[in-house]
């Protein structure tokens, strides 16, 4: 009897903790549903300049998804990348630091073309704090599905070095010139795509060139259109966890390469003329049909993305970006003049005019963002790290950014402000530019004039950047010059250096 007795007492205690553990399970699970980590999208365009969306009074190029998804966000008019080329602006949007602290400041290349040679550009180092490895220390699955150019397999840069659970794309920037190549890389491991060797740098006869020379510059597996595919398949994996994609596109850079159905939609648009490779790149028979596609290519795969969201029931918990890496390309059958690609801003890819590094930002999370909204806020690349960390629960402090949550949930008043913005450019002669307010100070060909004088401009009056005004405003050089002198330190390799601080600046 007694035994019976402890028996069942020990049973009721049994059956009462079990009972007690699938009493609180709901309630756990109903804190979970209240209050979910929210899902985060970022994706990059590569070369598209300020003026090539719709929503930035684009008329030539469609663009109907990156305009929908304006109106259902927020469109930021005073938006910059981090430099003007792709590696370093990558880098700076990875780790939060401006380009006077950021560890890769230039498109340092090294290997090849060729498949045997390839090489990519400069790794980052082993331990860099990014946002892929922040988000994965608070419980995000990341990937990266797109183009990486900060180093490759074998190197301390490769992305799974750096907090990504998974990554599909290009690792080489040099590899990304070509939409058609014969493999992309998956988790360190080639994987081969259905197309054939060639020179996306060569060249054809103008006097002889037929249809099927063009045709040479084309395969059948479309990397933009594989990368789609890989980061619907992240999102199906994933759609039960808090989850962060990284999705940046190569697109529209070049070389002049898009699908069919996509060029014959433009063709006979627009009066144009045949390039045959003479400045390098890929020949292409309807240049800027083909240009017009590239961007209209990029907009539809923007378009499955969010509709894949939606389909997934994640659309309320999931904030979605977009940018792109610098501005508009200068050459190689794209005509930068035709389709206004920089909205008249003063420069193009490689310059710190704003036509260089004014980019387009849109960001889109129902409920959150107010639709339809537009955002002068002046702000930068580097500040999406913070604005990532604040999103995700927890503010950091080892970056230059600001976040933007304020700005993006409609708390103007409580946004903070850039007391400037600081940009150092060691290729194409040496740049240097620094914001200050709605002052603009530009400087070139720092690298053999380190005394070269500034050129300033205020943005208010002046957007494209057309009168320089340094000499009526000395205090202004004053200061630009103390933050240039504070902000610049000193890069890992001797390449990247090209400020003297021996030499007195004007």
């Amino acid at each position: 009897m007694k035994k019976a007795s402890v028996y069942h007492r020990k049973n009721w205690i049994s059956l009462s903790g079990s009972f007690f553990f699938f009493l609180i399970i709901p309630f756990i699970s109903m804190g979970q549903q209240i209050k979910p980590k929210p899902n985060i999208i970022y994706i990059y365009a590569d070369d598209l300049g300020y003026g090539e969306l719709g929503s930035y009074g684009q008329t030539k190029i469609k663009t109907p998804n990156l305009d929908r998804m304006a109106k259902e966000g927020m469109r930021f008019t005073q938006h910059y990348s981090g430099a003007p080329v792709c590696a370093p602006s990558r880098s700076i949007l990875m780790t939060g630091k401006h380009s006077g602290h950021s560890y890769i400041r230039g498109n340092y290349e090294l290997g090849g073309f060729a498949d045997s040679l390839e090489g990519g550009q400069m790794p980052l180092h082993e331990g860099a704090y990014t946002i892929a490895r922040m988000l994965k220390e608070r419980g995000y699955s990341t990937a990266l599905v797109g183009k990486w150019g900060m180093g490759v397999t074998g190197t301390t840069g490769s992305p799974l070095n750096h907090g990504f659970d998974y990554y599909y794309g290009y690792l080489d920037q040099k590899q990304a010139h070509n939409f058609y190549p014969t493999h992309l890389w998956e988790n360190d491991q080639w994987d081969a795509l259905n197309n054939h060797v060639f020179s996306v740098h060569g060249k054809i006869d103008p006097k002889t060139a037929t249809d099927a020379d063009f045709e040479k510059f084309r395969g059948k597996d479309y990397a933009p259109a594989k990368m789609t595919q890989k980061a619907l398949g992240f999102l199906e994996k994933n759609k039960n966890k808090p989850f962060f994609l990284y999705l940046p596109f190569p697109l529209p850079h070049l070389a002049l390469q898009a699908p069919d159905e996509y060029v014959k939609k433009y063709i006979g648009q627009f009066d144009e003329k045949p390039y045959f490779g003479e400045n390098g790149y890929a020949p292409n028979k309807y240049p800027l049909s083909t240009y017009a596609a590239m961007i209209n290519f990029l907009d539809d795969q923007v378009g499955i993305i969010m509709e894949k969201i939606k389909k997934l029931g994640l659309d309320e918990n999931t904030i979605i970006m977009f940018s792109s890496d610098n501005g508009a390309t200068f050459s190689a059958g794209v005509d930068t003049k035709f389709f206004n690609s920089v909205s008249g801003l003063r420069g193009l890819k490689m310059d710190l005019y704003e036509g260089g590094i004014r980019v387009p930002f849109i960001a889109r999370w129902p409920k959150k963002i107010k639709a339809n909204s537009v955002s002068d806020h002046v702000s930068g690349q580097f500040d999406i790290m913070a604005t990532m960390a604040e999103i995700s629960g927890k503010k950091i402090s080892n970056s230059d950014g600001i976040s933007l949550v304020p700005e993006l949930s409609g708390r103007k008043q409580d946004q903070q402000k850039h007391g400037f913005l600081y940009f150092e450019y060691p290729e194409n002669g040496g740049q240097l530019a620094v914001r200050i307010g709605n002052w603009k100070g530009v400087k070139r060909n720092v690298r053999n004039n380190p005394s070269q004088n500034w050129e300033l401009f205020d943005l208010s009056k002046d957007r494209n950047e057309t009168t320089n005004v340094s000499a009526v405003n000395p205090q202004i050089i004053s200061q630009i010059n103390a933050i240039v002198k504070r902000e610049h330190t000193h890069p890992h390799i001797l390449d990247w250096e090209f400020i003297d601080p021996k030499v007195s600046r004007k």
